[in-house]
């Protein structure tokens, strides 16, 4: 009986250890499968990079890590922002703008509006080598908003009312609890033009435009991919083959590999976006619309 034991103790200790470890076991398995390259090609070195910018512009330390990482990276040739954003909040708009603006010192950039490539998308892309827009892309809407309600009628209804103690004759301008007051307009009004005025000075450099016919190009003007290149807020017209082969052609690669998203990165992304959405929700701020 002893010598059945030790004859098949190698077979019953491996059973006992995966009945006794199948969660971790499953677990391993899951990370196997999602970091696990799916060919030779993700083992060897990109040297061209494409950045995704999709969505409100609202978090975007990922994507600036992304952009200084390929900066860095001598083995990355040239970055292609592939742009699908209605647009965002003004600070991390300008944020991925000079970002880009840096980037193109080091490495030609190409900016492909994917869908739409608009108000703070728009000024992302800017200091680009080059914006290629879809044929079917909409363009533009440079301008500047912030919106409030006026929820005092809906809190008499239920009996809500507030009180704060204030110092500073601003201080509770845009808040919702009641009708603005023409001065706290006036004061929201000063802020609005300074920063559209930035907007489309920054603009107007960028792409070698005149200012003083800012009417024509910004003024939150919607443009087709045509009407765009006609005012001159795009280069040409073309898909994502035309934009890929252009940054090659810039590049100078002769065997270009582009990178492939991490999974998990991928899946965190989602993750990430969803929760800042949620919190611009519940905290809006100054947009680029």
């Amino acid at each position: 009986m002893q010598f059945l034991k030790r004859l098949f103790s190698p077979i019953t200790t491996t059973l006992g250890f995966i009945q006794n470890h199948f969660k971790a076991m499953v677990f391993v398995l899951i990370l196997v499968l999602i970091f696990a390259p799916e060919s030779e090609q993700d083992l060897t070195q990109n040297n061209l990079q494409q950045i995704n910018l999709v969505g409100p512009i609202i978090e975007v330390s990922e994507i600036l890590e992304q952009i200084e990482k390929a900066g860095a990276n001598n083995n990355v040739k040239g970055v292609l922002l592939v742009v699908d954003s209605p647009g965002g909040a003004v600070a991390p708009s300008i944020e991925i703008a000079y970002a880009i603006k840096r980037l193109r010192t080091k490495k030609p950039v190409i900016a492909y509006a994917k869908g739409t490539i608009a108000s703070g998308s728009y000024y992302a892309s800017i200091w680009a080598n080059e914006i290629i827009a879809n044929p079917g892309s909409m363009v533009g809407s440079i301008g500047v908003i912030m919106q409030g309600a006026d929820m005092s009628e809906l809190m008499d209804k239920i009996g809500i009312s507030t009180q704060s103690v204030k110092a500073g004759k601003y201080k509770q301008v845009g808040t919702p609890d009641r009708k603005w007051e023409p001065y706290e307009i006036n004061e929201l009004n000063k802020v609005i033009q300074g920063t559209y005025d930035m907007f489309t000075q920054d603009v107007a450099k960028a792409r070698g435009l005149d200012i003083k016919k800012r009417d024509q190009f910004a003024n939150a003007h919607i443009f087709t991919a045509q009407q765009a290149k006609d005012v001159g807020l795009v280069d040409s017209l073309g898909v994502s083959h035309n934009a890929k082969m252009k940054l090659i052609l810039l590049s100078g690669v002769d065997d270009p590999i582009w990178n492939k998203e991490d999974k998990f990165d991928k899946i965190m992304k989602k993750l990430t976006a969803s929760t800042a959405l949620t919190l611009h929700t519940y905290f809006p701020a100054l947009i680029l619309k």
